[in-house]
This record gives C-alpha cells, structure tokens and sequence, in this order.
C-alpha cells in the first residue's frame, strides 16, 4: 500500500523537483521494487499460513530488509540528492536475491514434509 501511495501522490508532487534532479527514474524504480516484494511479502504469509518454515520466515526478513534498504536508499538518494546513500543499495538489491531464493528452498522444503 505504501508503494501505491508512493508511486501515485507523491511522484507527482515530486515530480519537478526529481525531474530537475535528474532522478525522476531513481524513485520510479524505489516504487516499482518496493511494490513486487511487498507482493513477495504476501506470498510467503499465505505460505507460512498453516506451517512455515525458517527459510520461509527468512526470506520474510530479507524481503523487508531489501525494501528498507534498496528502495529505501533510492527514495532518500532521489529525493534528497544524497548520492553517498547509493553506496548500500546493492546491500538491498543483495538482500532481494537472498530472500528469493530463500523462498524457493523454504517452497521445496515445505513441499517435501
């Protein structure tokens, strides 16, 4: 819901000054990451539903702590122009990868059981 908000009133609002700043893809793409892993999100709740397992419950985490970070960083770095933050959104990008693929393993491990 955040990133609807986001991507809905805010960017307009926003608009000129990211434009100006050169930043308007930047907090696009925030958006856009931060909207499919909160779906991510989702999916691994219903997945946990009746049983999880600690892989699902990790890729839960990396899920959150990627959004926190990568778009995160990227909304503060469009924002607020404050290039040094780009340095720890691989960080975040690392973290999505992570709880992908912890979701995976937790999906296949929960399929075996």
């Amino acid at each position: 819901m955040a990133s609807v908000f986001l991507g809905a009133f805010c960017a307009p609002a926003l608009k000129a000054r990211l434009v100006a700043a050169g930043r308007l893809d930047t907090y696009n793409l925030a958006v856009e990451y931060q909207f499919y892993h909160a779906l991510a999100l989702l999916a691994v709740g219903l997945a946990c539903q009746d049983e999880g397992t600690g892989l699902l419950r990790a890729s839960s985490w990396c899920f959150a702590g990627g959004i926190l970070i990568f778009s995160g960083s990227l909304y503060v770095l469009s924002v607020f122009n404050m290039p040094a933050l780009g340095a720890i959104t691989p960080i975040g990008g690392t973290a999505f990868i992570a709880g992908w693929l912890l979701l995976a393993l937790g999906l296949a491990q929960k399929k075996r059981s």
